[in-house]
């Protein structure tokens, strides 16, 4: 299942919080050799995971991290305008209505769910916060994965070469992608809110009353 959890809640799941970090580690340190930094615990964790995001996670039948992605409002600090400006023609992307989406991570032992489900969570949160686009830094791995799933980005500004290019870009509501998402993940759109207002049931004023106008 989906879970919906801000930073300052995830000491109530000790072993997702500690799978998902653990997995950001293999991922994006060993596997992909980004200069990230990894923790004695080996735990990948970065200044951002300090603001008090939202991470959307995919919860396995362990109860551990099946694959994750974390969200911040713009009107804060955020990846892309500290270190992405080069690519945005040095405009910061500050808006009510646009929050950044990082740190996509799929465990190792992933299925072919994960990936949809992630997506959906996206659209159930640009839903509920009535939010107009996310905006997020991607490469050639993450464009493959968009491109699949029918939710290609409006590409802002880019920069390198193959397996080096690095973009930003905006992703618009599409209220089309999900019922083929719906399908690959296997649930209906009411086990989808359903998910979100679990999650969000103790704190139910960050939601604005946007599931209620939705449901």
């Amino acid at each position: 299942m989906l879970r919906y959890i801000y930073a300052d809640d995830l000491h109530r799941f000790p072993r997702l919080r500690d799978t998902m970090f653990r997995d950001r580690a293999e991922q994006f340190k060993k596997r992909l050799g980004w200069a990230v930094q990894v923790n004695a615990a080996g735990e990948e964790r970065d200044v951002y995971d300090g603001l008090n995001p939202l991470y959307v996670i995919w919860e396995d039948a362990r109860g551990g991290h099946g694959g994750s992605m974390r969200f911040l409002p713009t009107m804060g600090d955020t990846m892309v305008n500290d270190h992405f400006g080069h690519l945005t023609g040095g405009v910061r992307i500050e808006s009510p209505l646009i929050w950044e989406c990082t740190r996509f991570c799929l465990s190792p032992g992933a299925d072919r769910r994960v990936s949809a489900a992630l997506a959906l969570g996206a659209g159930e949160l640009m839903e509920a916060y009535h939010l107009e686009h996310f905006v997020g830094v991607f490469d050639p791995r993450m464009e493959r994965i968009y491109r699949l799933m029918g939710l290609e980005p409006e590409v802002i500004g880019t920069n390198g070469e193959g397996r080096d290019r690095v973009g930003v870009g905006l992703w618009a509501m599409n209220k089309a992608a999900f019922a083929p998402t719906l399908t690959r993940v296997g649930i209906t759109r009411a086990v989808s809110r359903g998910w979100l207002r679990y999650s969000m049931s103790g704190r139910a004023n960050s939601l604005d009353g946007g599931l209620a106008e939705s449901a």
